[in-house]
């Protein structure tokens, strides 16, 4: 396994499971929680695939897997989707946290 994958997989893992406790609603606005990590795979996609074709960065191979999407390691494409749902996950813990302080 790469290490990319690996810090995927555990930046993943707590926020997906605790995203089912009922309270924090993560999922009450499935379309619009799909409509943000979409739209933020589609500009830094689509950068990320300029960039590398312009060889401004590459992926070492031996620190990804060989499966590509657009000429982007799995574990890139991958990055796009995991960290914007962290990110979410984040924000309504937060706001779940402050309607309970009050």
């Amino acid at each position: 396994m790469s290490e990319y994958m690996l810090v995927l997989i555990l930046s993943i893992s707590v926020p997906l499971v605790l995203s089912f406790y009922p309270p924090l609603k993560i999922y009450r606005n499935i379309k619009g929680l799909f409509y943000s990590i979409g739209l933020i795979l589609l500009i830094f996609g689509f950068w990320d695939i300029f960039a590398t074709w312009r060889s401004h960065w590459y992926f070492n191979p031996e620190g990804v897997w060989p499966i590509r999407i657009a000429n982007l390691p799995l574990e890139e494409v991958l990055f796009f989707v995991v960290i914007p749902f962290c990110c979410i996950f984040t924000w309504e813990v937060i706001n779940y946290i402050k309607l309970r302080i009050k």
